[in-house]
């Protein structure tokens, strides 16, 4: 194929406007020179993330992930496979090691911050602009403790990222051959969390309210959305063989997450995605980005104010699910305000101070530099701290609980658990010190079956905030009888703090026919 068959953008490039935070149009001239400090400002953010991993201990949903790994599928009640298979990368080359876990988001949250730096060159960034989106992208809070923790939101907020690159690099060259890379990304995206391919939808609407349609009827672009579709078939199917388990969760989910009781929480979250002192600077790059006169970075605007309603109804409380935008509206709105920040010897220096400082305050809640004992306050702002204390304790009391059984009733018991962090911290945790699997109802848990289908006894580990539990399982059990009492070193009030073993006996009905009635999602 000749070049000059590949498809390119039938308007012109916006004309240049003056500097300034009201400067919205972008600019003609091809993309700057790459400043290479970007990449050490990602380089730090890897580094500081990774000192950090070995503190506290897991979170439940790491421990969750690990349980995955070693149940490798298709897909997952609550996530497709991507973020299970890092895991089980993880467990073959380091073995149960936080570090080793936490090395891919780390890597995730380094990558982000030079993609948000790229980002600023091709919306036509100096080295000063992309430097100082690198830096803003390094400071949101969000970003820091997403890239702490294994989990699947790292990885999409890398791939939103990512994807709103190529998009901006289109809607500026003009060839569509880059749909191909947006379609591998997207597909990756899709292989780790459902929520990029709303992303990816709130975008193509976003072209055909801009204007852009011509965008989208091309090959390259449905070869690229084939592309990503491709990557969603293994999700689909075993999704179809499991009673498109996702969707049910996902309704529990927005069923406790949304309402009009959660905007709110919603709107006062996005306000802290980035660090206090760079909210200007994205609303800038909003503007930016609506001015410039190019359809395809109208579509990012148009996907940020879509997907802002979407989920402010839907899940108000889960205020990171539109946390893969920030680093491109920073990389635009450094863009748009870089003449203004230059034209005053001192107003770079003091945003950066500004910036630096609201970040600070925000590390305590964020990241794990805090001792231990000490971090009880920060479950007020966010649980994520509080929840990585105790499972090594909660292993233990489980064990002393087991083995307090005769062996002629161990052999007939099983332990269950009402969440799959206990599952996962028994699993994982307690594997070395000869427990047995633990089985839960809660979701994936309870498609890898009830263990033992004719168990008599049942060691039932139930949270701290579910007082209700015992009569729960009275239900199916004729006693349930209280053994142990959970509780951390630290004392730090968590959803386990204050939970009880349960050592139930008699049950109703046969340990197999119980087992459908206790599933649950959340």
């Amino acid at each position: 194929m000749t070049r000059s068959s590949i498809p390119r953008l039938p308007w012109p490039p916006a004309p240049v406007s003056g500097p300034g935070p009201g400067s919205g149009a972008a600019p003609a001239a091809g993309p700057q020179p790459f400043d290479r400090r970007v990449i050490l400002v990602g380089g730090v953010v890897f580094a500081v993330l990774m000192a950090l991993s070995p503190r506290y201990g897991f979170h439940r949903d790491e421990l969750y992930f690990l349980d995955c790994a070693r149940h490798l599928q298709a897909s997952y009640v609550d996530q497709p496979v991507l973020s299970p298979l890092l895991a089980w990368v993880s467990l073959k080359l380091f073995g149960v090691s936080l570090p080793g876990l936490r090395l891919w988001p780390a890597l995730a949250a380094g990558v982000t911050v030079v993609i948000s730096g790229l980002t600023a060159r091709e919306l036509g960034g100096g080295r000063r602009a992309q430097l100082l989106a690198a830096a803003g992208t390094a400071t949101m809070p969000a970003l820091l403790a997403s890239g702490h923790l294994a989990t699947t939101t790292p990885y999409d907020v890398l791939a939103w990222t990512a994807l709103a690159l190529v998009v901006i690099r289109i809607g500026r060259t003009g060839d569509c051959r880059w749909w191909l890379a947006a379609g591998l990304i997207l597909g990756l995206g899709l292989a780790n969390k459902h929520s990029a391919g709303l992303f990816a939808a709130a975008l193509v609407a976003g072209v055909l309210l801009s204007g852009g349609r011509a965008m989208l009827t091309n090959r390259w672009f449905l070869a690229g959305a084939a592309i990503a579709v491709a990557f969603t078939v293994p999700d689909l199917w075993w999704q179809a063989q499991h009673q498109w388990a996702t969707i049910a969760m996902t309704q529990a989910l927005n069923h406790k997450n949304g309402g009009l009781a959660n905007m709110m929480t919603w709107v006062i979250g996005q306000v802290i995605m980035a660090s206090l002192a760079l909210v200007w600077v994205w609303l800038a790059g909003l503007r930016f980005l609506w001015r410039s006169g190019r359809p395809l970075w109208r579509a990012l605007v148009w996907a940020y104010g879509l997907l802002f309603i979407l989920f402010a109804v839907t899940t108000g409380a889960q205020i990171y699910y539109l946390e893969g935008t920030y680093p491109y509206l920073l990389a635009a709105g450094f863009v748009a305000v870089d003449g203004w920040l230059a034209a005053r010897p001192g107003r770079v220096r003091n945003l950066m101070l500004a910036t630096a400082v609201t970040t600070a305050i925000a590390l305590p809640v964020v990241l794990p530099v805090l001792p231990a004992a000490d971090v009880g306050w920060t479950s007020m702002i966010s649980g994520a701290s509080a929840e990585s204390i105790g499972w090594p304790q909660l292993a233990q009391t489980v064990q002393q609980a087991w083995l307090s059984l005769p062996p002629a009733q161990r052999a007939h018991a099983v332990i269950f658990t009402a969440n799959y962090g206990e599952a996962g911290a028994i699993n994982e945790l307690g594997r070395a010190d000869g427990l047995p699997a633990a089985v839960s109802g809660h979701n994936t848990d309870w498609w890898w079956g009830p263990g033992n289908p004719h168990a008599a006894t049942v060691l039932v580990v139930a949270p701290g905030d579910a007082p209700r539990y015992r009569d729960y399982l009275s239900r199916f059990f004729t006693s349930v009888q209280p053994v142990a009492t959970l509780s951390n070193l630290t004392g730090i009030h968590n959803q386990e703090q204050g939970g009880h073993i349960y050592l139930c006996t008699g049950p109703r009905s046969p340990w197999a026919q119980l087992w459908p009635l206790l599933r649950h999602y959340s």
